[in-house]
C-alpha cells in the first residue's frame, strides 16, 4: 500500500530506512508531537539488528547480525520507555594457547581472585595482570568521561580533551598507533593480543597503522556505558528493534515496510522523497529528511558524488549446537568459556601475520576469530524443548578478512574461510566442532556464514562495513555540524551508523539527528 493512503501526503519529517537508529530518530520526534513516516526498503524493520530463524524447522531465534550490546545509552532507553533489558556476561574472555606442548589459557572474569590465578598459570607471575589492572583502570576513566558526550552536541578537540583529563590516556588513544601502548605495557604475546582485539573488529587494519583507525575502533569498544562492557540482549537483538519500533507506532509515527525511497529532491527548507514499492512508486513531501543509510546511499539519493566505500573485513558465522564441545584446557569449563569472549588465533603476533597474508590478498593460514555463546547468558532465543535438551548456539566473528578476499569467488572462498577458520576452534577442542553442530529439519548442519560481500548485498552495506564508514572520533572536525549528523543539504540529516558518533548498535545517530531537529524547531 502506499505509504500515504490512509495517512498525510506531507510529514515534518520522512526517515529513509527502518534500522534501529531510523527507529530511534522516529520515536523521538513523534514523542515530540511531530508527524513522521518510516520508509523501510525490505519487509520488516531493524536492519542489521534483527532476530531471525535461520535453520528450517528449528526454534532458535538469532541475532543474525549484529550480537551485543555496549554503546546504547541507558537515557535512550529511559527517554522513550523501552521493554528492553540486557544481562552481563560473568566471563569477560577466554583465550586458548598450547605452551610447552600442553593446553592451556587465560580466563578473565569470575572474580578479581580468579582472573589474578588465571594470569598467573599462564604467564607466571603478576606482572601482566598488574600491568591490565592499570591499563584498564585507564580506560575505564576514559570512558567514564567521554560516554556521556555520545549524546551532547560535537565537543571540539581540544573540549574533549581536557574533559578526559588524562594527558597519558590522550596519548595513548588518541595521539599514538594502539600497538605502541600494548607493547609498551605487555610482555605476554597471548595478553598483547586480547587488548589488541577491541581495534579489529571490523577494522582491517595493523596494530601500527598511522592512520589510527585501529585507535577509533579501540576507544569505541572501551566506552560503551562509561564501562566498556559488552551485554546480551535478552530475546535477541530483534527484541531491541522489536521495542523500538513499539515505541515509535505508539507515539504516532508510521512505520511503511516495503517501501524504498529512490530519490530525495530537497531546496534546503522542503523535500520530496520518492519511494518506490512493489505497486509502482510514489512521492511524500517532508519538511526535514533523516536518512538511517550509509553515506554512499545518502549521495544516490540526493544525487551527490559517493563518497569511495570503506572496505568491510569480516566473517559471521551462526551456529546451533547440540551441546557445548569439550575443551582441551580441561581446568575451564566450557560453559565459562564460550559465555565470555572466546578468543581463537588471536594471539599478538597472529593477528599481525594474518593482516599481513590478508594485505598481501590472501586468506589467514590461521585465521583470527571470536566466539561467545548467547543462549548460556539468555537462553530464551531457544524453544523450551532446546533449553531442556541442552541445545547452545555460537556466534562467531572473524578479523582480517577484507572484502576483496572475496571478489573472485565469493561463494568458494567463503566455504575455504569456514573450514580454515573452524580447524583453528578445532585445535583447542577435546572433539571436533562438526560432532556437535545440531540439523535442522531437512538434515543440514545448523551453521550459516556471511562475508562482506554476502552483508553488501543484504543489507547495503557499503563495501561490506559493519560501520558504514571508518569509525570517527568523537570530537568536531571541519564540516561535521553542531550534532555530526548534517550534509551539505540543510534540511537533510544522516542518522545511521556512518555519522559522526556512529557504528555499533548504539542508537546514538537516530538520537543526535532528532535532536537536531528538534533544536531547529525549537521543540
Amino acid at each position: 500500500m502506499p505509504a500515504h493512503e490512509g495517512h498525510h501526503r506531507s510529514y515534518d519529517a520522512v526517515i529513509v530506512g527502518g534500522g534501529h537508529n531510523g527507529l530511534v530518530a522516529a520515536a523521538y520526534l513523534a514523542r515530540a508531537g511531530r508527524s513522521v513516516l518510516v520508509l523501510e526498503r525490505l519487509g520488516n524493520t531493524g536492519g542489521a539488528a534483527v532476530s531471525t530463524r535461520p535453520f528450517a524447522g528449528v526454534d532458535a531465534r538469532l541475532s543474525r547480525y549484529s550480537y551485543l550490546v555496549s554503546l546504547l545509552p541507558k537515557k535512550i532507553v529511559r527517554d522513550l520507555g523501552l521493554d528492553f533489558r540486557v544481562r552481563t556476561r560473568n566471563v569477560s574472555s577466554y583465550t586458548p594457547v598450547e605452551r610447552g606442548g600442553s593446553p592451556t589459557g587465560l580466563l578473565v572474569g569470575g572474580g578479581e581472585r580468579r582472573t589474578r590465578e588465571a594470569f598467573a598459570r599462564l604467564t607466571g607471575g603478576e606482572r601482566e595482570y598488574q600491568a591490565w589492572q592499570r591499563f584498564y583502570d585507564m580506560t575505564g576513566r576514559v570512558a567514564q568521561r567521554i560516554f556521556p558526550t555520545l549524546t551532547e552536541p560535537l565537543p571540539t578537540r581540544d573540549e574533549l580533551r581536557v574533559r578526559v583529563d588524562d594527558e597519558e590516556a590522550w596519548r595513548v588513544l588518541f595521539d599514538e598507533p594502539i600497538g605502541a601502548a600494548v607493547e609498551d605495557r605487555f610482555a605476554d604475546d597471548l595478553v598483547r593480543g586480547v587488548v589488541l582485539t577491541d581495534a579489529l573488529i571490523g577494522t582491517f587494519a595493523d596494530a601500527h597503522d598511522p592512520s589510527l583507525k585501529q585507535n577509533r575502533c579501540f576507544l569505541y569498544h572501551v566506552i560503551g556505558g562509561g564501562t566498556g562492557a559488552w551485554d546480551v540482549p535478552v530475546g535477541g537483538m530483534g527484541a531491541l528493534t522489536d521495542a523500538l519500533a513499539t515505541a515509535a507506532r505508539d507515539a504516532g509515527a508510521v512505520l511503511a515496510t516495503g517501501h524504498e525511497a529512490v530519490r530525495i529532491d530537497t531546496d534546503g527548507s522542503a523535500a520530496e522523497i520518492t519511494y518506490r514499492t512493489a505497486d509502482g512508486e510514489g512521492a511524500v513531501a517532508a519538511r526535514h529528511v533523516l536518512v538511517n543509510a550509509s553515506p554512499q546511499q545518502l549521495a544516490v539519493l540526493t544525487g551527490d558524488q559517493p563518497p569511495t566505500p570503506a572496505e568491510g573485513a569480516q566473517l559471521k558465522v551462526n551456529m546451533l549446537l547440540r551441546r557445548l564441545p569439550r575443551l582441551r584446557d580441561s581446568e575451564v569449563d566450557p560453559r565459562e568459556a564460550f559465555s565470555g569472549t572466546f578468543h581463537v588465533a588471536e594471539g599478538y603476533q597472529q593477528l599481525a601475520t594474518a593482516h599481513a597474508e590478508a594485505a598481501a590478498g590472501r586468506l589467514p593460514t590461521a585465521p583470527p576469530s571470536e566466539i561467545y555463546c548467547h543462549s548460556l547468558t539468555d537462553p530464551t532465543i531457544l524453544g523450551p524443548d532446546l533449553v531442556e535438551q541442552g541445545y547452545q548456539t555460537l556466534t562467531l566473528f572473524g578479523l582480517h578478512t577484507p572484502a576483496r578476499l572475496f571478489d573472485r569467488d565469493n561463494d568458494a572462498v567463503r566455504e575455504e574461510l569456514l573450514k580454515s577458520t573452524l580447524a583453528q576452534l578445532d585445535a583447542h577442542l577435546a572433539e571436533p566442532l562438526a560432532d556437535c553442530l545440531a540439523t535442522d529439519a531437512d538434515g543440514r548442519p545448523c551453521i550459516e556464514a556471511k562475508t562482506p560481500l554476502d552483508l553488501e548485498r543484504d543489507l547495503r552495506l557499503p563495501g561490506g562495513n559493519i560501520f558504514h564508514r571508518e569509525l570517527s572520533w568523537p570530537y568536531a572536525q571541519e564540516s561535521t555540524g553542531r550534532w555530526g549528523v548534517e550534509t551539505r543539504h540543510a534540511n537533510v540529516l544522516l542518522c545511521g551508523a556512518g555519522a559522526v558518533r556512529g557504528g555499533g548498535v548504539s542508537g546514538v545517530p537516530g538520537h543526535n539527528a532528532a535532536m537536531a531537529v528538534l533544536e531547529e524547531l525549537g521543540g
